[in-house]
């Protein structure tokens, strides 16, 4: 058996085991150092002895977050296609920068892009880029926007640099994801131009608060940063309302979607986004509700030359790709994996039906989990899913809140995997809901571990 068959055997041992093995792992430090040697060793080791080794270190620290019950965080699986695709782009090695160092990491990310661009439904002559994640997609994005409202301000901050140039102040969702405040630090512009808004329905900004804060510096150059999909209970901004509010005061808009962006590919739910469309820029993840293997985030922009203005570099040794468009015009990256490739198959494979037929699915599961489990005694509704996330608090007969422990006995059953959240200042469950392969067994597998779990402790 060569090494690559050994690979393959593991991997597929572990795909077999999604249904049976415990979702958290439950395997100590000692447990994944044992069969690895504790120093570098002075000769090499055979390349089919190293895969085993690894192998068995990783096993018992592997968490079943491939498979239907995890639930713990926004995180999908990966689709055949997507899987397999990932598993060439390993053994092709591209660096997938330039057309002229991969043409098919170049070409085959071009059809990628076009086809996120109609599956989101969001402006077909939009700019993109595949990055490792949202975080990075929120670097990007943000490039582009503090390019944008600087050079308005008559400042080339590309050239400048910030040190004299004028102050760009961020009015963004007080649910902010901490991703944008590490993405504000990257870029400079530190957290204390951070303005929270609030003043709408839960996790959403209200015209009000919008029209306040933008009143209040008419000429300082701003970026409103607004949430499709708030990470406790997926709230989604009114983008119908504020996109034009914020942009007629001369703002860009920037949203983060890591997830509920993907609302806006199901005719059912797009409502809850209705008006993304019209934002500057957009944030979002492929190894959410995509379904892509990690790593895979993508940044899209409206403004195509303000998103290449931040980004471009220069040097005597790059060659141009001609007609065919260069990644690294668009990323922050030297050098990256053809991570569009496993977007590209999982497009693919599901087709503009598919995805929404999958976003939809993983919303009815996220609702049949809460109202499964909130039937039970002890536990209360806290918010049952609009989109993909819920929450759920449990208490004993004294009244006293024991959701961690709760939770902790659930994960620990190794039926399924929740994580526990702050809400209003009690502690409640969580349910995020994101992976393709979620089936009516595996909730109603889940809902029984919660009544299990539940009714041992109170």
């Amino acid at each position: 058996m060569d090494t690559l068959d050994i690979a393959f055997a593991e991997a597929r041992r572990y795909l077999a085991s999604l249904d049976h093995r415990p979702v958290k792992s439950r395997g100590s430090a000692d447990d994944m150092r044992r069969p690895l040697p504790v120093r570098l060793p002075d000769q090499g080791m055979a390349a089919a002895d190293v895969v085993r080794a690894i192998a068995a270190a990783a096993e018992p620290g592997l968490t079943g977050s491939a498979g239907g019950r995890f639930f713990a965080w926004v995180k999908g699986g990966a689709l055949p296609a997507a899987l397999a695709t990932d598993i060439m782009c390993s053994a092709w090695d591209q660096n997938a920068v330039l057309a002229s160092t991969s043409p098919a990491g170049a070409v085959l990310e071009e059809l990628a892009g076009q086809f996120l661009l109609d599956a989101l439904r969001l402006p077909a002559d939009a700019s993109y880029a595949f990055v490792t994640g949202c975080q990075m997609a929120h670097v990007t994005a943000l490039a582009a926007a503090r390019h944008a409202v600087l050079a308005r301000a008559g400042w080339d901050v590309e050239r400048q640099g910030l040190a004299a140039a004028p102050a760009i102040r961020v009015l963004a969702n007080a649910h902010r994801h901490g991703s944008i405040e590490r993405a504000l630090r990257l870029l400079g512009l530190g957290t204390d131009c951070l303005v929270p808004l609030g003043g709408g329905e839960p996790g959403r900004v209200s015209v009000a608060a919008l029209t306040d804060a933008l009143a209040a510096a008419p000429d300082a150059p701003t970026i409103v940063i607004l949430n499709a999909g708030d990470l406790n209970i997926g709230a989604c901004d009114d983008f119908a309302a504020l996109c034009p509010l914020a942009q007629a005061a001369g703002a860009w808009v920037h949203v983060d979607g890591a997830f509920g962006l993907w609302a806006n590919a199901s005719p059912r739910l797009a409502g809850l986004v209705a008006g993304v469309d019209q934002a500057d820029s957009w944030a979002t993840d492929g190894h959410k509700w995509l379904n892509t293997p990690y790593d895979c985030g993508m940044a899209i922009t409206r403004d195509v030359a303000a998103h290449r203005a931040a980004m471009r570099l220069t040097a005597a040794y790059l060659t141009s790709g001609g007609a065919i468009r260069d990644p690294m015009d668009f990323t922050p990256e030297w050098s990256r994996r053809a991570r569009a490739l496993p977007a590209l198959a999982a497009l693919l494979e599901l087709g503009r039906d598919g995805i929404a037929a999958m976003i939809e699915r993983c919303c009815d599961h996220a609702a049949a989990i809460y109202d499964g489990i909130t039937a039970l005694p002890g536990a209360t509704g806290i918010w049952r899913p609009t989109l993909n996330q819920g929450l759920i608090r449990f208490d004993a007969a004294t009244g006293a809140n024991i959701s961690d422990a709760v939770i902790d006995a659930i994960n620990a059953s190794g039926e399924a995997f929740f994580s526990g959240g702050t809400w209003n200042g009690e502690r409640v469950m969580r349910i995020s809901v994101c992976g393709w392969n979620t089936s009516a067994d595996d909730v109603a597998r889940s809902v029984a571990a919660a009544g299990v779990a539940l009714a041992g402790l109170r």
